[in-house]
């Protein structure tokens, strides 16, 4: 079976993912991108084609050659700079809760204003304040609060200065829509209803986009679908790979 990687969301790491490997059937890598988790903060100036660098290294350790890769939002992004880089190593891609499209210019500048305030002041305040508010759907956020405590306590943990290189790197990223019309593997697009941060309007361009991907919108969750319906996620993600293989 080919193994699926599977790269985490701003600004977590990959333990939000822990339910959806309890369910999914097949072979998971959930690295942790660079800075996050247990991984070194990069040194080279801020690209998501740092992290996607890395990944293929630790896909290289793995002695992993063709794989189906994903993420969900930055993991997304890192996910299609990997499409970029690597094309010859992907066998499928699945976009979760993310988008193709650039940063416009006043949400690349919040970017680095943001960053600039967290790498300076050694803080996750702006994520507290900016960023976990609009991270879990409206439903999540009024009735399951185990949920929300847990992600707030994964965003209060984040090492700012991962926090502020990421910001930079997303605030650089490129347009990926023509990259992903290019693209000819299987693919999966998921989001989540109440996502406000990549709303099913941006799945619907990166569906558009790609060659028959398999849309799933899951009702009544937001920007984090592993997260909040980690069944669904991993079920759209094993058939996924059921296609590659088949």
């Amino acid at each position: 079976m080919t193994t699926l990687v599977l790269l985490h969301a701003f600004p977590l790491d990959a333990t939000m993912y822990e339910e959806v490997a309890t369910e999914f059937d097949g072979d998971l890598v959930t690295p942790d991108l660079p800075g996050f988790g247990g991984a070194p903060l990069p040194e080279a100036e801020p690209s998501l084609d740092v992290y996607a660098d890395y990944v293929a290294r630790q896909l290289d350790a793995a002695e992993l050659d063709r794989v189906v890769i994903g993420g969900t939002s930055m993991g997304g992004y890192t996910a299609m700079a990997f499409c970029r880089r690597h094309g010859d190593r992907v066998a499928g891609l699945a976009l979760i809760d993310t988008k193709a499209t650039a940063d416009p210019d006043d949400g690349a500048d919040g970017r680095r204003a943001m960053a600039k305030v967290m790498a300076e002041a050694r803080t996750t305040e702006p994520l507290l304040a900016n960023v976990f508010p609009k991270l879990l759907g409206a439903t999540t956020l009024r009735g399951r609060p185990d949920v929300v405590q847990q992600v707030r306590d994964w965003v209060q943990t984040t090492d700012p200065d991962a926090a502020a290189y990421a910001q930079r790197a997303m605030a650089v990223r490129p347009d990926s829509v023509e990259m992903l019309a290019a693209l000819s593997v299987p693919s999966l697009v998921v989001v989540g209803e109440e996502d406000v941060l990549t709303p099913p309007t941006d799945a619907a361009v990166m569906a558009a986009a790609l060659h028959g991907a398999v849309v799933v919108e899951i009702p009544r969750v937001g920007h984090l679908t592993p997260v909040e319906a980690p069944h669904y996620v991993a079920e759209a993600l094993t058939e996924l790979v059921q296609l590659v293989d088949a």
